[in-house]
Parts: C-alpha cells; sequence; structure tokens
C-alpha cells in the first residue's frame, strides 16, 4: 500500500469509525453528542452521521482490497456498515431513525441511497432480506417530503434512482425527470449549475449537484433518450467543474473559504474525488497531481487542533474547532460529508491515481513550473 494510500485509509477510518461502530452496536443515540449552534438537531442528526458517512466510504467498501492488512480494515468496516444499516432502518432498533418528519431526512436519505449506488453488492445485495425490506420502507417513507425548489429536488431524484436499482418497480420517473430538467434550466455556463434559479458562491456544486447528476445519470441514463442526451453533457460540464475544483487547491494545500456549509471541510472536493474515481478527469490533468493535491487538502485540515473531540467524533469547523462556522442546520452528524473526499479509495491501489508524485495546478504556477491554459467552454 502506497504511503498516501495508507494516510487515506487510515483517517477516513479514524473519522468513520466512532459513527459506524456506535451505530452497529445500537448505541449510536447514547454514544454521538449533538453539537449544533441554533437549535435541538437530535431528529435528524443520527440519519446525517448515517448516510453522508456511507456515501463516502461505500466505493472502498465496493471495491477496495479483499487480501491483506487493507483488506481486513476493509471487511470489518463493511460489516459494520450493514449492520449500521439494520439498526438504522429497523423500527424495533433503539436507533431506528427519521425518514418522515421534517424536511432533513430526505436530504440524508438522499446521502444513503447514493451509497446504494455506490455499493450495491457490499450494501444491498449483502444485507439480509429482511434489512432489504426495511431499507426500502425507509427510503419510500420520504416520498411524504417535498423538496425544496434547489438543489434538494436531486435527493428525491437518487432516492428513486436507487429504488430503481433494488429492483422496486413502482420507482418514480418523474421525480427523477423533473429534477433532471430542472437542473438543465439552472445551469450556468461553464460546468457551473445555479443552486435553484440563482447562482451561489458555494461548493454546493460539489456537495450535491454535479455528483447526484452523474450518479443518477449513470443509473438511468439509458432509461429515455432525452435522459441519453443530457448525461453526454452533464459528464462534459462535469470534467469542467472537476479542473476548476482542482485549481482552487492552492499550493498550501487550502481553499477559498466561501459560501455556506464550509463545515463539510474537505468534502467541498466530492465532486473532484469522483471524476478521479471515475478515472473521467480533463486530460490536462494527471491522476497523481490530483491524489497529491487532495492529500495536502486533507492534512491541512484533520490536523488542525480541535477537529475531534476526545472520543473521536467531528466537531463543528472548518480548520480546527469553528462553531460559529455552523449555519442553523449543521449539526455533528452534517459534518460526515467530508468523507466523500475519500471515493478514490474505490479505485485499485495499482490505479494511476495511486502512482508516482506531481505538482499541482496552483503549486506548479506560482512555483515557476509549466501550467495549462484555462478555458471556459460553451455548452
Amino acid at each position: 500500500m502506497s504511503v498516501d494510500r495508507k494516510y487515506w485509509v487510515d483517517t477516513l477510518v479514524r473519522i468513520v469509525h466512532p459513527v459506524l461502530h456506535s451505530l452497529s452496536e445500537r448505541r449510536l443515540k447514547l454514544d454521538m453528542p449533538v453539537e449544533a449552534r441554533a437549535r435541538d438537531r437530535s431528529d435528524y442528526t443520527y440519519l446525517e452521521a448515517l448516510g453522508r458517512t456511507l456515501a463516502g466510504i461505500s466505493p472502498w467498501l465496493e471495491h477496495g482490497p479483499r487480501t491483506g492488512e487493507e483488506g481486513e480494515i476493509r471487511a470489518k468496516m463493511a460489516d459494520m456498515a450493514r449492520r449500521a444499516i439494520d439498526m438504522a432502518t429497523d423500527p424495533e432498533s433503539p436507533d431506528f431513525m427519521n425518514f418522515a418528519i421534517g424536511g432533513q431526512p430526505v436530504v440524508d436519505a438522499a446521502f444513503l441511497a447514493n451509497a446504494v449506488l455506490r455499493a450495491p453488492n457490499e450494501l444491498y445485495t449483502l444485507l439480509d432480506e429482511k434489512v432489504k425490506r426495511n431499507l426500502i420502507s425507509a427510503l419510500q417513507a420520504t416520498r411524504i417530503i417535498r423538496p425544496v425548489f434547489s438543489n434538494w429536488l436531486l435527493f428525491s431524484a437518487i432516492i428513486e434512482t436507487a429504488l430503481f436499482r433494488m429492483g422496486v418497480e413502482d420507482w418514480d420517473r418523474m421525480r427523477v425527470d423533473y429534477a433532471l430538467r430542472q437542473h438543465e434550466q439552472w445551469y450556468m455556463g461553464d460546468g457551473a449549475y445555479g443552486d435553484g434559479p440563482a447562482f451561489h458562491w458555494d461548493y454546493y456544486n460539489s456537495f450535491v449537484i454535479q455528483p447526484m447528476l452523474v450518479d443518477i445519470l449513470n443509473e438511468v441514463g439509458d432509461q429515455y433518450g432525452d435522459w441519453a442526451e443530457l448525461r453526454a453533457k452533464v459528464l462534459t460540464r462535469a470534467e469542467r467543474y472537476a479542473a476548476i475544483l482542482e485549481r482552487f487547491i492552492s499550493p498550501e494545500g487550502t481553499f477559498p473559504p466561501i459560501g455556506r456549509s464550509l463545515a463539510y471541510r474537505f468534502g467541498a472536493f466530492q465532486h473532484l474525488s469522483l471524476m478521479s474515481l471515475r478515472e473521467e478527469l480533463p486530460k490536462e490533468l494527471e491522476p497523481a497531481q490530483v491524489r497529491c493535491a487532495l492529500t495536502a487538502v486533507i492534512k491541512r485540515q484533520i490536523q488542525m487542533p480541535g477537529t475531534f473531540d476526545d472520543a473521536g467524533w467531528l466537531r463543528i469547523g472548518f480548520a480546527g474547532h469553528q462553531p460559529d462556522i455552523g449555519e442553523a442546520y449543521i449539526s455533528t452528524g452534517s459534518l460526515y460529508l467530508c468523507t466523500t473526499v475519500f471515493l478514490p479509495l474505490g479505485l485499485s491501489p495499482d490505479a494511476a491515481f495511486w502512482q508516482g508524485q506531481a505538482d499541482w495546478t496552483s503549486l506548479k504556477a506560482w512555483s515557476g513550473g509549466n501550467v495549462y491554459l484555462d478555458k471556459a467552454i460553451l455548452g
């Protein structure tokens, strides 16, 4: 295992172990602190922690090594993940989660659904039949929630996409089609979408919009001709946005603290990580330079004092513990969206992403190295 890959595995396990271990032991609501800036979020924070944790760890669970030290760790985490899904969706469990009350559950059920799409064998096929039924019922329960007219449309859409993947015959094509059509209308140009009708300078194109568009169309893009045509456009834009994200990473491994939800930390690079996992980076980006850039960001944030509490749970902050950076909807469970930076662990250790060292664009530019011209796309 390369030095960087071992660091990624160790760091991911450090982050997610408290969530998956406590939940698999039916103790999440007893063990997990609920830090929130504005109001009680205990109705939502546990599903946030589960859905976001699994959204990030799922490619590694599905495609990671089956042998050796890493393989043993992966197998243990996969077993905990399946038990966690059981405890979260069993109405008799003390950790049964809220999938239907309030608006927030549709968000984190969506991240759970996204995890199933990324690890259909480990997080669905290998479940006991009872757990499969409970998971489907939990996801279907979110249909009562009307999503906000924004990126939230994709939450309903990806839940239906996962239900399709799980063989549910009455998956709702209209929810998927509506989300796809609206986001096509909200495309602003040069690889960026509005979050609803307006454009926001934040990282929601990476937190939600582009990864979910890619994953939805990857699964159901062949259902209709216009969806297939849209998939091609979405992937072109996805490459462009990945290039922009890579250029955001400074020579020091920092990135601009702009927009809302900065407490998701390096989850801001989910989309760049997804395109690395899919091996569909722009041609001007070497996979190794993306790995080196992301490793610098991970180290910069994870090593800040105060990132974890004494029991190993994440604390609200961007660089360390900064409670005031958390919006009213942020609580402990929310923070686990940071795990999505680790998606490339789903690549083989032999993949180009894990080989060699390379400077990333800003490091090259600020050290006088050769840098590709940056060009906008028209479509």
